[in-house]
């Protein structure tokens, strides 16, 4: 077995573990015996199993990074931070690597968090900075709103994202009964927080307006002659639901660049392990 795929088996056997055992119970002596290696080949690629398992989740969320890349670039509208989030909440919980993190007992998430900080903290400085530009192209386009600092913003949408997930281990006794209602709920609070009206001239509509709240719809919502006059007339729903298409797909390649760039980087970290 070459040297990528036997640290990528490694990878494999400790994400099953992982899921089935908890963070707790796993061990590195049980890792290398699951994969048919000896311990001393899992710790030429991995310190700790910190870091082994941080790798486990780096590669679960390499693979979502790259759905969103391909949404992306298939709708420029899947930029907006609320569809964005709301297809990674979906994707997030799809991967039972993931919510096996997000699951597990507090102390260890604060402690594996610490870990990544030595890690992979170069990768996350990028991350951040990737996002940072990310809202700093929305505003330039007209997105989202640009009357508070951009750095808070990034903090409200960070913070509001991590508080979704971990309600999920947190409040699942009190939690809307589907994935789906939940994943809605997170991109209105995005949306009403961050992003501006599809009408062009508000920004301060209710929870459900915004871009993406009525972009897209099937055509038995907002239809008929009045909408089809507002459009050709350049105003009404549909042609402000048009100009933020516009704007969308002007902003979308240089926020795809990006995340193109920072999927490169967390590909070239894999391979640093793997090479030891």
């Amino acid at each position: 077995m070459e040297r990528s795929q036997r640290a990528d088996h490694i990878l494999d056997v400790a994400g099953e573990l992982l899921v089935a055992w908890g963070y707790g119970r796993v061990t590195i002596d049980e890792i290398a015996r699951r994969a048919k290696v000896g311990k001393g080949t899992v710790y030429l690629h991995w310190k700790t199993k910190d870091a082994l398992l941080l790798a486990v989740m780096l590669k679960a969320q390499s693979h979502i990074h790259q759905r969103q890349l391909e949404l992306m670039r298939a709708d420029p509208l899947e930029i907006l931070p609320s569809r964005m989030l709301r297809r990674h909440f979906l994707d997030f919980q799809g991967e039972p690597v993931l919510r096996a993190f997000y699951t597990d007992d507090a102390d260890i998430l604060g402690r594996l968090n610490d870990t990544a900080k030595k890690e992979f903290a170069e990768l996350m400085a990028q991350g951040d900075r990737h996002l940072r530009r990310h809202l700093e192209v929305l505003r330039e386009h007209g997105l989202v709103r640009d009357d508070t600092d951009v750095h808070h913003q990034q903090y409200a949408l960070l913070a509001t994202s991590n508080g979704f997930f971990t309600a999920e281990a947190l409040l699942s006794d009190r939690a809307p009964d589907t994935l789906e209602v939940r994943a809605d709920i997170l991109a209105r609070t995005i949306r009403s927080a961050l992003e501006v009206s599809a009408d062009a001239g508000s920004c301060s509509g209710g929870p459900d307006s915004g871009p993406g709240s009525d972009l897209g719809s099937g055509p038995g919502s907002n239809s008929g002659s009045k909408s089809r006059s507002d459009s050709r007339s350049g105003s009404g729903p549909d042609a402000a639901s048009a100009r933020m298409r516009v704007a969308a797909a002007a902003a979308a390649p240089e926020i795809i660049a990006c995340y193109e760039h920072f999927n490169e980087l967390c590909a070239q970290e894999m391979r640093r392990q793997i090479r030891g």
